[in-house]
């Protein structure tokens, strides 16, 4: 075979390797949980496509861009991105008949689908926008989303289970809409990013087992917020400011910010401050699906005290400090917060 003729191989192999087909690959076979996994994903991926269409038209329709007017529960202005892209996760998995709950950000409770719960153990946990104030600016965007499989009957409808560290999730990962609509998922078997392809419709295989590099040059943090924190980590980034080689990228949607860094190494903080030490990110939709994504790809994610996959909830919403990238700029910030303890 030519060499040609083998790089056309290569190629049209890699065209035909679409996101179900991957997973069901991760577990060599076609059990009944790898049969789930992969009808889930193909879920996820109908969501993302759903919403990058709307996104790429929300300069032209009326009604898509600015605010509701509503507050969610975290007390923030609902924009209107927000509000369709949730409707999107919720209609998309009530035809999953896998799903019985989702829980996102932007609901007080989790959202029961009935007709599922008798057989559906399964359950998304998911940031629908992730970065919702660049909607109107034409900037990135992002999903975030874990996948559980519920414990126990939850017969009180509380979802209590859920209130677990983050390595009971069995898959978690992102969309990013950017140039392209990029998604990026774990299921404990390495990281693996895929492009949605618009003439196929299509998410087809991009990389494989993505490591993250152990070091990095960028930085991101909103630095806007320099004298709301301890001063442990103003010392970190006083240190960054003095020291050379150091790049600072900041966009205001997290999931841009740390697949950069998935790519290229460094450190994403959004640490808490001197009036709420618990920081802004949600753990069970923001920072544990991200943790997953990011050690599985060789990187590590903390609160700068502890691992974030460690850290028990004790609410559905409860927010928590997040500092994650390369492994050795991660460690570099936990030194200052740990030195001035």
């Amino acid at each position: 075979m030519s060499q040609a003729s083998e790089h056309e191989d290569k190629a049209l192999d890699r065209d035909c390797t679409t996101l179900s087909r991957h997973v069901l690959q991760q577990f060599q076979g076609f059990s009944a949980q790898a049969q789930d996994l992969s009808a889930l994903m193909n879920r996820v991926a109908l969501a993302g496509k759903l919403v990058a269409r709307h996104l790429s038209r929300a300069g032209l329709m009326e009604g898509v861009l600015g605010f509701t007017g509503e507050v969610n529960v975290q007390g923030e202005s609902v924009k209107k991105m927000d509000v369709y892209a949730n409707d999107v996760f919720i209609s998309v998995f009530k035809q999953s008949g896998l799903v019985c709950r989702l829980a996102s950000e932007e609901m007080d409770e989790p959202y029961y689908i009935p007709e599922n719960c008798p057989i559906g153990r399964y359950t998304l946990l998911y940031d629908p926008i992730d970065g919702s104030s660049n909607t109107d600016t034409n900037l990135s965007l992002g999903s975030i989303f874990a996948i559980r499989q519920q414990e126990g009957e939850d017969k009180d409808g509380q979802a209590k289970d859920l209130l677990s560290t983050g390595d009971k999730q069995i898959g978690a990962g992102y969309i990013l809409y950017g140039p392209s609509t990029m998604l990026v998922y774990t299921m404990g078997k390495g990281v693996h990013s895929f492009t949605l392809d618009p003439s196929l419709g299509e998410f087809i295989l991009t990389e494989e087992n993505i490591k993250i590099p152990d070091s990095g040059s960028v930085y991101s943090v909103n630095e806007g917020n320099f004298w709301q924190w301890e001063e442990s980590v103003r010392e970190y980034v006083r240190y960054v400011h003095r020291t050379e080689g150091y790049s600072a990228r900041y966009s205001g949607a997290m999931v841009s910010d740390i697949h950069r860094i998935l790519v290229q190494g460094g450190v994403f903080l959004y640490p808490g401050t001197v009036q709420k030490p618990e920081g802004k990110l949600r753990l069970l939709y923001e920072s544990a699906p991200l943790a997953y994504v990011i050690e599985q790809a060789g990187g590590r994610a903390t609160t700068g005290r502890m691992n974030i996959l460690d850290v028990v909830p004790g609410k559905l919403h409860q927010r928590t400090p997040l500092i994650i990238g390369s492994k050795e700029n991660v460690a570099k910030v936990e030194s200052f917060i740990q030195n001035g303890d």
